[in-house]
């Protein structure tokens, strides 16, 4: 799949599904901008890519938004395809104190900030005729307990996904989300585990599935490029699962 000269956002670049998603579009010609909020990862990504647009920037702040997109046309001069990637984990029940301040912070960058890029991003998409992949979770189809927050924020989004999809269609506009299992990354860091939590979790994710395996962020992006090129002109409003039999399990 070649998308030599295309110019491809990924939000939440800096590591994990994202990261993967950036190195394997500059792989096969892509001109990247990459998002995320740690300086220091992105630079690590960007020797990978080579020669991507590196934007340090808060995807659930408007005003950083807005500068993603601007950064991104002034630098590479176009948008054919936009990767709401960036997203945030976090463990609440109804019942807790703190339900609805954890609610908001997860909603905020799952949710409203692919919201608000795909606004802004669109009139750009319309010229090029590219397309849009939101990256979900099989959280948005199977409730996991302690995660109604971050289920709620995917489910959110592949409606939304669907909804986008419809309005964009007579622009030539594909839109659709690719929804993984459990995958290795640094997620579960990010949320505050110790690495022996970690390892406890993956196990039990691990065991959770059909094919009893955890997936790595390069297949995700292997799918994330099929659903984004070409050979899949006649996918749009799809939610796409990879989750190693999850659901049927």
């Amino acid at each position: 799949m070649s998308f030599q000269d295309k110019v491809v956002i990924v939000t939440g670049a800096s590591s994990g599904i994202g990261a993967a998603i950036a190195i394997k579009f500059a792989a096969e010609g892509a001109k990247v901008a990459l998002v995320g909020r740690n300086q220091e990862k992105l630079n690590n990504v960007a020797k990978k890519c080579g020669n991507p647009v590196v934007i340090v920037a808060d995807v659930s702040k408007d005003d950083d938004a807005k500068r993603i997109i601007e950064d991104t046309i002034r630098y590479l001069g176009q948008i054919d395809i936009l990767i709401n990637n960036a997203g945030i984990g976090g463990t609440t029940d109804i019942l807790k104190e703190d339900a609805v301040q954890i609610f908001d912070k997860i909603i905020a960058t799952n949710l409203r900030a692919a919201i608000v890029l795909t606004h802004l991003a669109v009139p750009h998409l319309v010229n090029t005729k590219g397309n849009i992949v939101n990256i979900s979770s099989i959280a948005s189809l199977r409730v996991i307990p302690g995660s109604f927050a971050y289920s709620t924020s995917k489910a959110g989004l592949d409606h939304f996904t669907r909804a986008v999809a419809l309005e964009l269609a007579p622009h030539g506009v594909r839109v659709n989300a690719v929804n993984p299992g459990p995958v290795r990354t640094d997620i579960i860091e990010n949320m505050g585990a110790p690495k022996e939590m970690q390892d406890v979790i993956f196990d039990k994710m691990q065991d959770m599935t059909a094919l009893n395996r955890v997936s790595d962020p390069e297949e995700i992006a292997d799918l994330v490029l099929f659903v984004a090129s070409e050979k899949s002109k006649g996918i749009t409003g799809s939610a796409i699962v990879s989750d190693n039999g999850l659901i049927i399990k």
